[in-house]
This record gives C-alpha cells, structure tokens and sequence, in this order.
C-alpha cells in the first residue's frame, strides 16, 4: 500500500514529493515497520502552506495530523513530526497496555456529569434545517474504554462512537472544552 501526496492550489513537484515519500516511509518504518494506506495533501491558501497528513493503520486506527508554514517544505515536517509523535506514543500506550493487567472493573467506573444550561431563546422549528456536508458510513468497532480513549487521542477527533467490549452496548467518549475526555454510558437500556 502506498501513501498518496497531492497538492491543492499548487503542483507538488518531484523534489518535494519525493521529500514527503522519503520522510513518512522512515517514519512508518520506525514505528510500524512497513507501509499503509494513506494520504498527504499539501495545500496553498494565500501566503501559507498547510499539510494534512491522513494513515490507516493495520488496527482500523487512522491517524491525521496537519502542519501550516509559509514554506511547503516546513508545512510537511511540521505534519510529519506531529504524526511522529502520534505513532511513538500509540506505540508506547500498546506495549503499556501488554504489560500492564488491566482491572475489569475499574475500566467500567465513569463519572456522570451533570451539565446545566442557562434557560435559552425557544428555537423556532424552521431554525432547525441545518445543511447536511458530509456524510460518511463507518464501522463501529468493539473496543474497551481505555483503547477507544487512546484512539480518540491519537486520531484527533472531537468523539469517538464505540461498542463497549465490557458489555456490548453502543458508548462515546468525546473531548472537553476543559481538554479532559468525556465518557457517555447509556446504562442498560432494557430496564
């Protein structure tokens, strides 16, 4: 499988293309020990380059990473590092969760929290058509709260919908506003 560069308002040339190849083959090889899928998109706007850097790993696991400079070279490296970084620490949260027996029960305690909200304006029902921009079928996966927590981290994503793999119900964990991580049991529903 093989990492995919493209360029949007510019055209990525040989020199930097092959710099990007060269720079996510160490770093896949370090870590992982081969190639996976995946895409890097170096992109212009205005004064300014952006990287997004996109790999699926062998685990469904994608990590995303992105880099902004006024240099494409610099946007790629800064991408790049942060996936770096992504990868050692995934690396290092598998082999901590090898070693380490984890406690069934102490995986399943949570702490519910009770949001309160300031009384707000009654929305009005032709308010409420918001436009649809993506839409995306996925799979959701069987993990335990500890591995869909790392994989929200290591993914950068905003939440995380998983199947418990304690008792198979459908949960969420998602990122504060605080930056601590959220974690949404419904409890048994048939109650």
């Amino acid at each position: 499988m093989t990492i995919q560069i493209t360029g949007k308002n510019l055209d990525v040339g040989d020199a930097l293309r092959d710099y990007t190849q060269d720079r996510i083959t160490d770093i896949l090889e370090k870590y992982v020990g081969r190639s996976f899928p995946g895409h890097i998109r170096i992109e212009k706007n205005k004064n300014e380059f952006s990287t997004n850097c996109s790999v699926d790993l062998w685990s469904g696991l994608s990590l995303h990473s992105h880099g902004t400079s006024d240099n494409p070279h610099t946007s790629v490296d800064m991408a790049l590092e942060r996936l770096d970084k992504r990868l050692r620490r995934y690396k290092s949260r598998l082999r901590d969760h090898r070693n380490n027996q984890h406690n069934t029960a102490a995986e399943l305690a949570a702490t519910d929290y009770l949001l309160e909200h300031e009384e707000a304006e009654e929305v009005k029902p032709e308010d409420l058509n918001p436009v649809i921009i993506a839409e995306k079928q996925t799979i959701i996966r069987e993990l335990p709260v500890s591995d869909a927590v790392m994989e929200l981290d290591l993914a950068n994503r905003p939440f995380l919908l998983f199947k418990n793999a304690a008792h198979g119900r459908i949960n969420i964990v998602y990122r504060r506003e605080d930056g601590n991580i959220g974690w949404i049991d419904p409890g048994d529903m048939s109650q």
